[in-house]
C-alpha cells in the first residue's frame, strides 16, 4: 500500500456518516460519483511526502554551502540575463533552469495566458475571497503548523504576509508574466526556494510530526492551493455575479497548473476536467482530522485583524476607503468560511458587511454580460482590473517591496 500521513483519512471517513452524506449530495448535484479513483487517492497521500528535490540540491550546493546572500544574488543573476551569466554555475542551478526552461508536453501558451487573463477580472475580490477560503485549511495541521510556527500568518505579520501574498498573485498573472524573463516567472522561483527553506526548517523542529503530517509545504498541499486559485473561486465567486464559461475555469486550471510547474509542484494525478477538480475537493474536503485546535484559532483571529489597525491623520477620503477595505475583508471571510468553522474559532460578526460583495451581484453580473457580448469590452475590462490591483497593492504596502524571504527564527 502506498504511504499516506496518518492524519490523512480519506478511506475511513468516506464510509463515515459525513463521508456518506456528502457523497449522496455530490451525487444528486453533480450528476455522478464525487468520490475520485482509488490511483487518485493513493497519489494524493503519497504526495504528502514529497517535497521538490531540484531546488532542494540547489540549495544545499549554493546557499547552505556559501551563505544565503551568495544563492539569492546567483539566482537573481541567472534570472535576469541566464544561467550563462553566472561565473562558475553550480550544476544544480544549471539543471534547474535546464528543466523550468524545457515546456512541459502539456503545456498550451494559450491556455495559460486565457487563464492568467481570467485569474485577473476577478480583481481584489479574488484576493479577499482566497484569503477567507484559505482558513478552512488551517483545520488541518499540515497546513496550520509551518504558519504557526513561522509566526508568518499569526499576530502582526499577518497583514504583511499576506500583501506579498497578493504581488504574487499580480506577478504571475500578468500578461507575459511567466514568460522567459517575465516577473512572474523570477517570482515563482523566488518563493520556490523560499519554501526550501521552511521545509528544511520545520522537518528539523521538534513539534513537525513527519508521519502524520508528511512533509512541510508538500506537493499535496501545494496542488490544493492552486485549486484554491482557480477551480474554487471558478465556482464560488459565480454567487458575486461573475460568469466564467467551463473554459475559463479550465484554463485557470491550466495557468495555475504552470505556475505549479514553475515551484516544482508536478503531481501526475493534477485534474484534467471539472468532473477531476470536484473529485479532488471532495476527497481534500473528507480526509482530514481537523485537529489543528489553538492555532487554527490564532491563525483565524490573526487573518481577521490584519487590516483593522487604520494609520492616523488620514484625510477624510482615505479614512472612508480605509474601512470599506476593513468592511470587505470582514465581510468576505464570514460569507465565504463555513458558518460553524466561522462560530468555532470564535470570529466576531461582520455585521451587515457579508452583504457588501453581495450587493454588488446584480452590477458584476451585467458587466460580465456585457463583457461577453462585446469582446471590446473584454480588453478595457482587462485593463481596469489591472489597475485596480496595482493601485490596491501600493496602497496597503506602499513603499515596500515583497521580499519573499525565509523566516529566521520560529515563534516556539
Amino acid at each position: 500500500m502506498a504511504r499516506r500521513p496518518l492524519e490523512f483519512l480519506y478511506r475511513e471517513h468516506l464510509h463515515g456518516p459525513r463521508g456518506r452524506r456528502l457523497r449522496r449530495l455530490g451525487r444528486a448535484v453533480l450528476g455522478f460519483d464525487p468520490a475520485p479513483s482509488d490511483a487518485v487517492v493513493r497519489g494524493f497521500a503519497a504526495s504528502y511526502f514529497d517535497a521538490d528535490p531540484l531546488a532542494e540540491e540547489l540549495a544545499a550546493e549554493t546557499y547552505l554551502a556559501r551563505g544565503f546572500d551568495y544563492g539569492r544574488a546567483m539566482l537573481a543573476a541567472a534570472l535576469e540575463a541566464g544561467v550563462e551569466s553566472v561565473d562558475a554555475a553550480p550544476a544544480s542551478l544549471c539543471t534547474l533552469f535546464a528543466d523550468i526552461e524545457r515546456d512541459p508536453d502539456w503545456l498550451d501558451w494559450a491556455r495559460v495566458e486565457h487563464g492568467a487573463r481570467v485569474f485577473r477580472r476577478y480583481g481584489t475580490d479574488m484576493f479577499r475571497f482566497a484569503g477567507a477560503i484559505t482558513l478552512e485549511g488551517y483545520a488541518e495541521n499540515s497546513v496550520a503548523k509551518p504558519l504557526a510556527l513561522t509566526g508568518a500568518y499569526a499576530g502582526s505579520s499577518t497583514r504583511r504576509r499576506f500583501l506579498e501574498t497578493a504581488s504574487f498573485w499580480i506577478d504571475v498573472s500578468e500578461p507575459d508574466g511567466l514568460r522567459s524573463g517575465g516577473a512572474g516567472r523570477a517570482v515563482a522561483l523566488r518563493v520556490r526556494m523560499m519554501h526550501v527553506f521552511v521545509r528544511r526548517r520545520l522537518i528539523a523542529h521538534p513539534e513537525w510530526n513527519l508521519e502524520a503530517w508528511g512533509v512541510p509545504i508538500s506537493q499535496a498541499d501545494s496542488t490544493l492551493t492552486l485549486m484554491g486559485g482557480s477551480f474554487v473561486p471558478g465556482m464560488a465567486l459565480q454567487v458575486l455575479g461573475y460568469r466564467p464559461s467551463e473554459d475559463d475555469i479550465l484554463a485557470m486550471m491550466h495557468f495555475w497548473r504552470y505556475v505549479g510547474h514553475l515551484m516544482g509542484v508536478r503531481p501526475a494525478w493534477y485534474p484534467q476536467s471539472l468532473r477531476e477538480a470536484w473529485q479532488l475537493m471532495f476527497a481534500a474536503s473528507i480526509k482530514g482530522v481537523r485537529g489543528a485546535g489553538e492555532d487554527w484559532q490564532r491563525l483565524c483571529n490573526s487573518y481577521v485583524e490584519a487590516f483593522e489597525a487604520e494609520p492616523s491623520g488620514l484625510p477624510l477620503a482615505a479614512r472612508v476607503r480605509s474601512r470599506w477595505d476593513r468592511g470587505m475583508h470582514r465581510g468576505f471571510t464570514q460569507l465565504f468560511m463555513p458558518p460553524w468553522s466561522y462560530r468555532h474559532n470564535g470570529l466576531p460578526s461582520a455585521g451587515v458587511w457579508p452583504l457588501a460583495p453581495l450587493s454588488r451581484a446584480p452590477a458584476v453580473f451585467a458587466a460580465e454580460s456585457l463583457r461577453r457580448a462585446v469582446p471590446a469590452l473584454d480588453d478595457v475590462a482587462d485593463r481596469v482590473a489591472r489597475r485596480q490591483r496595482r493601485d490596491w497593492l501600493a496602497r496597503h504596502l506602499g513603499a515596500e517591496k515583497a521580499g519573499y524571504r525565509p523566516v529566521e527564527s520560529f515563534t516556539r
